[in-house]
């Protein structure tokens, strides 16, 4: 079999001709200018939101605003949200401000030309975008700046680092900070380099967890995404993991990290190389993450974003400590049932008997990891959790594996009132029916899985 050699990016393109020898935002620490979301399950009647806005790998004057409520199924929520009057639109980057405005800030320039500016646009519902300016960025000497991003630090203080090269070494870039002075977010401060993380890194983005800025930086010598710490935002930093050190490959670019519900954090990057966008989960503070996935729907189409995760309304309602039963969506005779500990989707009709009609009904409780997700119990007292990927009732065992296996968070489902649920522990895997049988698997981003996996609450059988 032929692989496919991998693809140069545009900044090792350029780099080529020379000889061979960033970006941030802190998430969780200052909800207001984020959004609303924790890291916890949304309560009832509320949603989670994800909301990238890429440029598109076809085409950089323009991007699409795609929206997710589990950071895995993105799905398109506007194409060509927002083209610049001039120039181009790459590398964009998203928040919410605390006046209630969703901010980008962006490459202005396709990356064969010099760049000296990075670009601004503004919406009030993240769907429709005006052109704000273009800053020039006050770097001596400067050829390039590159991949602007948002970080908004712990005391409020909102910011922007952008990758910076100049004209005697154009295709090197150092990561600079600059901070906004007023709260319109039209004034900045003069350009620090932020020291430690060096010439020759690019696409820095960090998350601050406590007093520790975590910083996720491109190596451009060997393309893999490093790690490095520090105690201011400045730094110093020190670089600690190197090399394939996540076992996410090389030829990768762009990390953006933001938080789950669960607790656990996402990264997603560019596979530029192999035309795949990717995401790895840690539940460690980064020091071990899962095995990249590719996302489905956007991969191949996306380019470098970052996420901005908001709770917001709209989301399923389902009341807790009541007994219901649960319709499959597509096949509206059938429903969920406990045969022999497994979860089924046999047929219940009104003519059923007494024991399937009991062994059809659930008690909504509580999710027993958060308590805002949802757990559920048969009439014997067993909880319904995955095994080996399978749905199944078990009795608890107080165990926190158990506890998490046991907890399911609620999402929208394909029509009014349904739902889907989602694993508590395996963020991106779904209740579905497979022949008739409950599994817990990955989503695809098709309409076929998302109908497969959409149940409705209705009146109990029992």
């Amino acid at each position: 079999m032929t692989t496919r050699r991998p693809t140069p990016s545009r900044r090792s393109l350029l780099r080529a001709m020379a000889a061979l020898p960033a970006s941030a935002l802190v998430l969780g620490e200052v909800p207001g200018l984020l959004g609303t979301a924790l890291a916890a399950a949304p309560p009832g009647g509320s949603a989670t939101r994800y909301t990238i806005v890429p440029f598109l790998d076809s085409n950089d004057g323009t991007v699409n605003v795609y929206q997710a409520d589990d950071a895995t199924d993105f799905r398109l929520a506007r194409s060509a949200a927002y083209t610049p009057p001039a120039n181009r639109i790459r590398d964009a980057s998203v928040i919410k401000h605390t006046n209630g405005y969703y901010y980008l800030t962006y490459t202005t320039h396709t990356w064969q030309d010099p760049s000296t500016t990075i670009g601004f646009a503004r919406s009030s519902d993240r769907l429709t975008w005006s052109f704000l300016y273009d800053y020039t960025v006050p770097v001596a000497n400067l050829s390039r700046a590159w991949a602007p991003e948002w970080f908004v630090d712990s005391d409020g203080s909102v910011n922007v680092i952008v990758s910076c090269s100049t004209a005697d070494d154009e295709w090197i870039f150092t990561p600079y900070l600059l901070r906004a002075t007023n709260s319109g977010l039209t004034a900045w401060s003069s350009p620090v380099a932020l020291s430690g993380i060096g010439k020759n890194h690019i696409d820095t983005f960090i998350v601050k967890l406590g007093s520790t800025y975590h910083a996720f930086t491109k190596n451009e010598t060997t393309k893999y995404i490093e790690y490095a710490t520090a105690t201011g935002l400045a730094g110093p930093y020190t670089i600690s993991r190197t090399g394939d050190w996540a076992n996410w490959g090389s030829y990768r670019e762009g990390p953006a990290l933001v938080q789950l519900d669960n607790g656990g954090w996402r990264i997603f990057f560019d596979g530029y190389g192999d035309g795949t966008y990717y995401y790895s989960d840690s539940y460690d503070t980064f020091t071990t993450w899962s095995a990249p996935k590719g996302l489905p729907a956007v991969s191949g189409t996306a380019r470098h974003f970052t996420v901005v995760k908001e709770t917001v309304t709209g989301g399923v309602s389902l009341p807790k400590d009541v007994t219901r039963s649960f319709r499959s969506v597509n096949y509206t005779t059938r429903h969920w049932q406990s045969q022999s500990s497994l979860l089924n989707l046999p047929v219940v009709t009104a003519s059923s008997t007494t024991a399937e009609k009991q062994a059809s009904t659930f008690t909504v409780v509580p999710g027993l990891a958060d308590a805002n997700g949802y757990s559920f119990r048969d009439a014997s007292g067993n909880y319904l959790r995955h095994y080996s990927f399978r749905a199944r009732f078990d009795p608890n065992d107080g165990t926190s594996t158990f506890a998490k296996d046991a907890t399911f968070i609620a999402r929208t489902g394909t029509t009014s009132g349904s739902a889907r649920f989602e694993s508590y522990n395996y963020p991106g895997y779904y209740l579905r029916h497979y022949n008739y049988q409950l599994r817990v698997e990955q989503g695809d981003g098709t309409e076929l899985f998302r109908t497969d996996s959409s149940f409705l609450p209705v009146t109990a059988w029992a």
